[in-house]
């Protein structure tokens, strides 16, 4: 059997293999195995889904795999995906399950679990799920009669998800007088998060609540700004928040429209939790994605930047190693190890708001903290995974364009860990340049590997 895990659990097409309710069966039993070395009268482990069509497949056959090992099973419905890792834990679960492909388009769907303490399963864990998918036999007993789990609906995990966020804002804040845009990108988080900000007391614009299974971040959410961009501008809004499909990630714009990413954002919260004293080594962790503009605004602030490999798990297994306790990505997983165990969307938008609120200043004003040196992102579609160091051409190529940035930038390149692509990363001084670079660097590597 093909590896079926990548950097964030299983993921695929709907309906083709691994993305096959057959697989979700198979991994909810190797799961409900897992948990039962935990000996305790009956074993539970939660489920969570984003607002796919494909969801109803894959729940119910994950159930069915984890009941028939006899451990129930909790069922969330849609909610974001830090929502279920946050139940796991509030609900003293021994795990926790979450079907959403995040940012992708519907007819995709993921699977990726967590443990018992709200992080995602470790490496090691996952193994052992492919491992019981892969033996096709079940060398356990099943359990019979009353042994077989049961199912059960949690009807309010919504608000207690949303009590738990309010909690993460400030007590002696609120949003009154702050008009928010919010993009909920037809996805999990449609109906907690405007509850959220309204209950803060903003007044709050709402996009993208309207899911009918198709249209999960179509043309909407944080892959596609410009939704409100535009309407930030036309109704004279203070921000914009818009989300993913399960609402790990969050992008915004300020009140003039313009873009600020992860890298802005962790570099205003860090920025306001060192003067607080509350930035534990006063270190921020990020990936190699980062931008140079973050790592030049940390040092300037008397702050380090530690990079990781990319993926928010990597980002979270450092912070926990090395006890730090902000970090994320560029592309809006932010993670606040003091609140949360995972990438949150929206507990990222109200740590933001918070300083907005209480130092009074636009988001414009407060993005100046950081100049990102530009940088260009081009995608190349393959059909496999072929190491880069099998072409000497495309080895060539880099050692070039590395020789010619110089200190005055950077050339990254890495395969997609949820997606058929091989992702070219490029910073540089001149903006024109390093997407010529870039653009000539992903020819080569379609004439190598195409």
């Amino acid at each position: 059997m093909k590896k079926i895990f990548g950097t964030d659990g299983v993921r695929g097409t709907a309906n083709a293999y691994p993305m096959i309710a057959e697989i979700a069966l198979r991994l909810g039993q190797g799961l409900a195995c897992l948990v039962k070395k935990n000996k305790r009268f009956r074993n539970r482990i939660v489920i969570g889904k984003d607002t796919r069509l494909s969801g109803y497949i894959f729940e119910n056959a994950i159930s069915a795999g984890i009941c028939s090992m006899g451990v129930d099973v909790l069922l969330l419905g849609p909610l974001p995906t830090p929502g279920v890792a946050f139940i796991t834990t509030s609900m003293r679960a021994d795990a926790g399950v979450v079907i959403s492909a995040s940012h992708n388009p519907f007819y995709d769907n993921g699977i990726k679990f967590f443990g018992n303490d709200g992080f995602k399963l470790c490496d090691e864990k996952e193994r052992e799920l492919e491992e019981f998918v892969a033996a096709g036999e079940i060398d356990v007993e099943r359990p019979v009669a009353e042994g077989i789990g049961k199912a059960f609906r949690i009807d309010d995990a919504g608000g207690r998800y949303v009590v738990y966020l309010k909690n993460t804002f400030p007590r002696e804040l609120r949003l009154d007088g702050i008009k928010i845009v919010l993009d909920c990108a037809n996805g999990a988080a449609y109906k907690v998060a405007p509850l959220v900000f309204e209950e803060l007391g903003a007044q709050v614009i709402l996009e993208g609540i309207a899911p009918d299974g198709k249209n999960i971040n179509d043309n909407c959410g944080s892959l596609h700004h410009g939704v409100i961009s535009s309407r930030v501008k036309v109704e004279s809004a203070h921000i914009g928040i818009a989300l993913d499909g399960d609402a790990d990630r969050v992008i915004v714009v300020d009140e003039k429209g313009e873009l600020i990413d992860g890298d802005h954002i962790m570099a205003i919260c860090a920025r306001r939790m060192i003067e607080k004293e509350t930035l534990n080594k006063n270190t921020l962790v990020s990936t190699v994605m980062s931008n140079v503009g973050l790592e030049h605004a940390m040092k300037r602030m008397g702050g380090h930047l530690l990079r990781t490999g990319v993926g928010d798990r990597f980002v979270v297994e450092e912070m926990k190693r090395g006890g730090y306790n902000l970090g994320g990505e560029q592309s809006g997983h932010l993670i606040f190890l003091d609140y949360g165990t995972t990438g949150d969307g929206v507990m990222a938008a109200l740590q933001l708001l918070a300083v907005m609120v209480d130092e009074g200043k636009s988001l414009s004003m407060l993005s100046n903290i950081m100049e990102s040196l530009p940088q260009v992102l081009v995608n190349v579609e393959l059909n496999r995974k072929i190491p880069i160091d099998e072409s000497k051409a495309i080895t060539r190529h880099m050692d070039t364009i590395i020789k010619h940035l110089g200190d005055d930038g950077r050339l990254f390149v890495r395969y997609s860990g949820t997606e058929p692509k091989l992702r070219i990363m490029i910073e540089g001084q001149d903006d024109d340049e390093i997407k010529t670079m870039a653009n000539e660097l992903a020819d080569t590597v379609k004439r190598e590997f195409g």
